[in-house]
């Protein structure tokens, strides 16, 4: 007769929930892909936006198809698939860019304004789906209305975290070096608050997510903006290139362990 196996602490009942997730665990690696995936959303999306000689409103539908063909296969899936996953997320950030120039630019909001009205947008749906299921997951995503919230929050929080890049890069003239070091302090901030306060762990999860798309907006155009508007010059689709095999080698390494992780048997039963 097969043994059921032991638990101490909940640790192999975690180790199952962590199997049947369909998001990664929000480790150091997470943050660095997310950053890297934001960075290719701006760089990438830049390089295609310009061989499309179209306004912001038909680049939002253009990138908001290919954000619903990722996350199709993605919230059909069984399981956690990380190259699907951060497909999904490269997906959102472009469509985040043309949404948020969108408002800013044909619409003629502003960044200020535009920045209002996402950040009250993430609030909602964040709200919505508080009171839908009775809590906000953000790591242990196994469920459809989880997954539906997790990636609606994800796509306003992308937008959001665009305009606010643009506004500090350009609005104030900070610039973009200076940008991105401004929204690097604020998430040294966010996570001195995780270990150091009890703000609720979905507060400091979504906190973070929205400042790394202002994180990689600038630090993309840190890169691909001419000598002349505070940027390196270097080539959108040479830079979106190496941008992306960091994300395959970081994306394979974490995979690597995770599974090892999930499979090794559990030493403390």
């Amino acid at each position: 007769m097969k043994s059921t196996p032991m638990t101490t602490g909940g640790r192999t009942d975690r180790r199952v929930t962590d199997a049947l997730s369909k998001v990664p665990q929000v480790t150091l690696a997470f943050w660095v892909i997310k950053i890297l995936a934001t960075t290719l959303g701006e760089t990438g999306g830049d390089a295609l936006s310009m061989t499309l000689a179209v306004g912001y409103a038909v680049r939002t539908l253009i990138f908001l198809g290919v954000f619903i063909a990722t996350l199709a296969p993605q919230v059909a899936a069984k399981r956690y698939h990380p190259f699907l996953y951060w497909a999904v997320v490269v997906a959102t950030t472009t469509v985040g860019t043309t949404m948020s120039d969108y408002l800013d630019r044909t619409l003629a909001l502003g960044y200020v304004k535009s920045s209002i009205m996402l950040f009250g947008g993430v609030l909602v749906v964040l709200f919505v789906w508080h009171r839908s299921t009775g809590r906000i997951e953000f790591e242990h995503i196994t469920t459809r209305p989880n997954e539906i919230f997790y990636w609606v929050t994800i796509l306003v929080s992308n937008t959001l975290g665009t305009a606010l890049g643009d506004f500090v890069a350009t609005t104030t003239g900070v610039g973009f070096e200076r940008g991105a070091l401004v929204f690097a302090g604020l998430l040294a901030l966010v996570a001195l608050a995780h270990f150091l306060t009890n703000i609720p762990k979905s507060m400091i999860f979504w906190s973070a997510y929205v400042l790394t798309r202002p994180l990689g907006a600038t630090l993309g155009d840190t890169l691909t903006k001419s000598h002349a508007e505070g940027g390196l010059g270097l080539g959108r689709i040479a830079s979106s290139l190496v941008i992306a095999a960091g994300i395959v080698a970081g994306v394979v390494l974490t995979s690597t362990w995770e599974r090892r992780v999930i499979t090794e048997p559990d030493r403390s039963a």
